[in-house]
């Protein structure tokens, strides 16, 4: 799809989109890390579904075809294979925050723990 957006998006990117438009019916921060990682560092309103459970739990991201959804991980290897697979299933809108929670950390808010 030609107007989709890049499909990686930074940090401070992140951070300013989610100032615009905080995680509600109108953008989706989705963490596809483990249970263990989110209980470790979490960005509030972020809705946790690992990768390993996402096709199973698809349905649950239906509201979400046509909406921004920005995916992050640990450092971004992951989400990126989430956002390109999103894709994939006609989640066009869907981008990675490159460098995932770690630069999130560094980057927009030094009070989520790095680890």
């Amino acid at each position: 799809m030609s107007d989709s957006p890049a499909i990686e998006i930074s940090a401070a990117e992140a951070a300013a989109e989610l100032r615009r438009t905080p995680p509600s019916a109108a953008l989706l921060l989705l963490d596809c890390r483990t249970a263990e990682e989110h209980a470790t560092a979490r960005i509030a309103g972020s809705l946790l579904l690992p990768m390993q459970e996402l096709p199973e739990r698809m349905a649950e991201l239906s509201a979400w075809k046509d909406k921004p959804i920005i995916v992050h991980c640990h450092h971004g290897m992951r989400s990126l294979r989430v956002a390109k697979w999103l894709r994939e299933q006609g989640f066009f809108l869907a981008q990675s925050m490159q460098g995932g929670i770690d630069a999130w950390s560094t980057d927009v808010d030094p009070a989520v723990p790095r680890y």
